[in-house]
């Protein structure tokens, strides 16, 4: 019998690919499909949030810094209450605010916008450090790809982070394998990151990615007194779809009447039986 989480996560997935097939236009599904139960995870138990007041100060924070996962991103977001169905319905539409990537809106529970990759572990530490300041009891969340490590703002702020012993932030790495347009090289493979970021001061675990109750163990556990975490989470791309899965052709594409079908038969069968 799956867990409550284990089926948000399959409802997730309906609402992608939904959002995929009405926006008629191509969408970044692959790697928005191998991040949906870190989401769940998160969402769906670990972070201390509340619906009604997005703008609550001791909220904990969430930043997508791999921007392009974003419809993962709006799709939980649309089942907790902070994005309406009619919004939903807006992604990718000439106007609307959901775009292919985040962009900044407090009230629809969205803390930073994001395009160029590397930024958002920056962006997160910026905000831990504001908690410490103010000693503000929340926790700052980042979710980043394994490609994305390659970018050298990532380094610089896993070293700061460190040496401004901000335990408050916890960094995910969806470790895919994959990246627009080939594997990621041996430096950003799931062992490496997580031996490159102790060896930047960071508590750091490897975890299967598409376990939900193993994600929220691993995300709820407590906090050293000095050190950030990293949880470097073994994903695969395209997860729940078979002909998606570890299939780059899905990093970017339009999904078609056909294959939505395919796809959301297969997801109904784990969903319902």
């Amino acid at each position: 019998m799956k867990s409550n989480l284990e089926s948000m996560a399959l409802e997730i997935r309906k609402k992608m690919l939904q959002m995929s097939l009405d926006s008629d236009s191509a969408s970044h599904l692959g790697g928005g499909l191998s991040l949906v139960e870190i989401l769940v995870a998160l969402y769906g138990q670990v972070m201390n949030f509340d619906h009604k007041n997005p703008f609550w100060e001791l909220r904990d924070r969430f930043i997508l810094s791999k921007g392009h996962g974003v419809l993962a991103f709006f799709a939980i977001l649309n089942n907790i209450g902070l994005i309406s169905e009619s919004d939903l319905k807006t992604f990718m539409k000439n106007g609307s605010s959901l775009i292919a990537h985040p962009i900044l809106d407090m009230a629809h529970g969205i803390e930073s916008s994001n395009g160029s990759l590397g930024q958002g572990l920056s962006f997160g530490a910026g905000m831990a450090k504001a908690g410490k300041m103010k000693n503000a009891k929340y926790s700052v969340y980042v979710l980043m790809g394994d490609g994305e490590c390659n970018e050298g703002s990532v380094w610089e702020a896993a070293q700061l982070s460190s040496e401004l012993k901000l335990n408050n932030l916890t960094v995910i790495i969806d470790a895919n394998g994959l990246q627009s347009d080939d594997k990621v090289g041996v430096g950003s493979n799931f062992e490496s990151l997580q031996k490159k970021f102790e060896s930047f001061g960071w508590e750091s675990a490897i975890v299967d990615g598409h376990d939900v109750s193993l994600l929220v163990e691993y995300l709820s556990k407590s906090r050293s007194q000095y050190l950030p975490r990293c949880i470097v989470a073994k994903t695969i791309k395209g997860k729940g779809i078979s002909f998606m899965e570890n299939n780059n052709i899905w990093h970017h594409a339009r999904l078609t009447k056909v294959n939505y079908d395919l796809a959301l038969a297969e997801i109904n069968l784990k969903l319902y039986g």
